[in-house]
């Protein structure tokens, strides 16, 4: 039943995926790009890819297709005519296909125990994570403690990619100087819709509740800082939608927007020297309690903290900054 349905699924991302390349209609093409994130978020939950699941449906289906909507302000409505080689679009596409259905045929069957990836690191994690950490998502545990830096390294890529978002909108003219006050009042995009409204309203409070839960349960279940910041700024966006810009920004100010992006980043960082500065390496979280276990546990739910910040902070800013550039 899992293989039909997965089957299924597959179909439809095929689908749609023809669809957002035939459609003219860049507002079609926008809300079938949400569908296919949707899509690919239920795959994931059939492969079991949780984490990666909650995270594709916050960003993919939610804030990334605001942000498209917010670009399309800026363009015309339907794509323009041009000269195209069919011809040599559909050979290339097709050969990268039966390129890929190729190497599928090298690839371990799914679930395999047997499979490389299984014998090599993983069964050393699972072994030794219930004793080193003893927090129950093992993959939690993994990416704050063995790949620490790897994780480190994300924060950095998303503050970064948040600065240069800001910096190509126009920074004086974005997130960086505006004044709460400057922005119109009540000026929502959503607020003329009735059931939007109403849904919305209802749904912005769980929305967020939610997002705390992710947040500080991402030991024990699917989740974590990326994820919960994510669906914190997905909850705040639709605050903004419906709400109108400015009483978003009266909840969440541009200052602290900015504040949010660094001081995410800043206190993960920060762990590590502290870490250092009681004896240990950078990002040993062993030696921020007498007991080394719980040292893991307090280490993992501050870096967590700060990544769900940054990612908040990040988002966010960058919606306001493409509502500041459609006025």
């Amino acid at each position: 039943m899992t293989v039909l349905f997965g089957i299924f699924l597959l179909t439809l991302l095929v689908v749609v995926a023809i669809g957002i390349v035939r459609t003219k209609n860049l507002f079609t093409a926008v809300m079938l790009t949400g569908i296919f994130s949707l899509l690919m978020a239920a795959n994931f939950f059939v492969l079991d890819a949780a984490d990666v699941a909650l995270t594709e449906a916050a960003v993919g289906a939610g804030i990334s297709t605001v942000l498209l909507l917010g670009g399309l302000a800026l363009v015309p409505g339907r794509e323009r005519n041009r000269r195209r080689l069919h011809g040599l679009a559909l050979g290339i596409v097709s050969l990268i296909t039966l390129m890929v259905v190729y190497a599928t045929f090298e690839k371990p069957r799914l679930g395999d125990p047997s499979a490389p990836v299984h014998q090599h690191v993983a069964p050393w994690y699972l072994e030794q994570t219930p004793i080193l950490v003893d927090i129950p998502n093992v993959v939690t545990a993994v990416l704050g403690t063995f790949r620490g830096y790897d994780t480190l390294g994300e924060v950095i890529v998303v503050f970064t990619a948040g600065i240069g978002v800001l910096f190509l909108l126009g920074l004086p003219g974005a997130i960086g100087s505006r004044k709460t006050e400057e922005v119109q009042p009540g000026n929502s995009y959503l607020g003329h819709h009735l059931i939007p409204q109403i849904v919305g309203t209802l749904l912005i409070p769980f929305i967020l509740l939610f997002a705390l839960y992710v947040q500080f349960h991402g030991e024990y279940g699917p989740g974590g800082g990326f994820q919960a910041g994510a669906i914190f700024a997905a909850g705040m966006i639709l605050y903004s939608l419906i709400a109108g810009e400015r009483e978003a920004l009266q909840v969440i100010t541009p200052r602290v927007l900015i504040g949010l992006m660094a001081s995410g980043a800043l206190l993960f960082g920060g762990v590590g020297v502290v870490s250092m500065l009681l004896g240990g390496n950078f990002l040993d979280y062993n030696v921020l309690a007498d007991n080394p276990v719980a040292g893991q546990q307090w280490g993992i739910l501050i870096i967590e903290l700060g990544v769900g910040i940054t990612v908040t902070g990040v988002l966010l800013a960058v919606y306001h900054a493409f509502a500041a550039r459609g006025r």
